[in-house]
């Protein structure tokens, strides 16, 4: 293989590197907590796009538990969120590592 090939691979796959960051801010996962009374919304750019909060988890007595739904069903739509990004970048490598390209 020469070099002149090398380059042309590895500006494709930055090509399709770049694609694929753009698709997956288009592509969203949910999570939710506290049996669906928080749900997070999260893009594929590991942003969180919105958070719905049902009416009957609000208890003015009880917000330290309010808080603990909203960390918890943010955590799990950003795993989701992270998890999307790792099977898109393993379709793109074959499932190879590149260096210098962290998920």
């Amino acid at each position: 293989m020469n070099i002149q090939n090398i380059l042309q691979q590895a500006q494709k796959v930055q090509e399709q590197l770049a694609r694929m960051q753009e698709e997956l801010g288009n592509r969203t996962v949910t999570a939710s907590s506290g049996g669906g009374m928080v749900q997070v919304v999260a893009n594929g750019r590991q942003e969180i796009i919105s958070i719905t909060i049902a009416p009957e988890a609000v208890d003015p007595r009880d917000i330290p538990m309010l808080q603990d739904l909203v960390t918890a069903a943010v955590n799990e739509a950003l795993r989701n969120s992270r998890n999307l990004l790792q099977e898109e970048m393993a379709k793109l490598t074959g499932g190879i590592r590149i260096p210098g390209i962290t998920l």
